[in-house]
């Protein structure tokens, strides 16, 4: 039985029912006030499906109450509940990752960087930082911080902050960054903040030792990428950028499951055990060991 808590979109209910119902699982559906009656239809649909297949209408469920302390039960009743997967803002994530009795499959931030490296295609880097950011704002794989190696960023850094202007996208800057273009402070603060908004924080770095510390201090290990044509630093940056997704060459964005050839995705998990990433089929499915036998005994060990 997975319970699935999650905000706004009615899109979920149809995705996390069929996910849950493709893996032989029973699901209990919390969406919020915004769609209830959005998610009360999609899920009526699903349950006359299920009766023309001869299957329960109950294994999928939709609670009906938009009541704030059914959150409360649900994510408290680890006998009827298996594991609970919250998708929503973080007041959400960090109050069900807080009170929960059941598992929880979560990611709290997406705090997503792409560094552009010494030995990056520049004009490469300027169209992967660019859809990194402005694919879409409100996404958990939408960079938040861009790191630019020192070696490039005087001939990088102006024509990809006029690209982001021209965007209407607010840049926040370290101080090396503001020497070579027309940015905002950027606080300490802005290197762990994920702005779901057209809001992008630079930050000036020696080299690839220094970015790699970076992102793992400051980011939420969900999806950082590296642009570079040299096997040498991808490959560090893989081994070492301690995320759920480590992208080369390609943007942040494309942290998602469908993306990913998962189909649909019930969530994305930072955690590391025992789903890390985008969570599809193979996420929710548990593993049972079958040993079938014919008299055949263990035998003694020797002393």
């Amino acid at each position: 039985m997975i319970g699935i808590i999650y905000e706004s979109r009615p899109n979920v209910t149809i995705d996390a029912a069929s996910l849950c119902l493709k893996s032989g699982n029973a699901t209990i559906l919390r969406g919020g006030s915004e769609a209830i009656h959005s998610n009360r239809a999609i899920a009526a649909c699903i349950q006359r499906g299920l009766a023309e297949a001869d299957l329960p209408a109950a294994v999928v469920q939709v609670v009906e109450t938009t009541d704030r302390a059914a959150v409360g039960a649900l994510i408290t009743m680890p006998e009827y509940v298996d594991v609970i997967v919250p998708r929503g803002g973080r007041g959400l994530i960090e109050r069900v990752s807080r009170d929960a009795r059941v598992p929880v499959i979560k990611h709290l931030d997406g705090i997503c960087h792409v560094y552009v490296s010494a030995h990056a295609d520049l004009p490469k880097a300027q169209r992967i930082a660019f859809n990194a950011k402005t694919y879409r704002y409100g996404i958990c794989g939408a960079m938040e911080t861009l790191l630019v190696d020192q070696i490039v960023a005087k001939n990088f850094l102006p024509a990809m902050a006029a690209q982001f202007r021209e965007k209407g996208v607010e840049l926040r800057g370290c101080e090396r960054t503001r020497a070579i273009i027309d940015a905002l402070p950027a606080t300490e603060e802005d290197w762990s903040t994920e702005y779901l908004a057209p809001i992008l924080s630079i930050r000036v770095v020696d080299g690839l030792e220094q970015a790699i510390e970076h992102i793992n201090h400051y980011g939420s290990h969900h999806t950082d990428s590296i642009v570079s044509e040299h096997q040498g630093d991808t490959r560090r940056f893989v081994a070492e950028v301690d995320s759920s997704s480590v992208m080369i060459n390609t943007p942040t964005c494309f942290a998602d499951g469908f993306e990913y050839g998962l189909g649909a995705e019930i969530g994305i998990s930072t955690d590391k055990l025992h789903a890390r990433g985008p969570v599809g089929l193979e996420g929710l499915t548990c593993e049972k060991y079958v040993v079938v036998g014919d008299g055949q005994l263990r035998g003694q060990e020797s002393v």
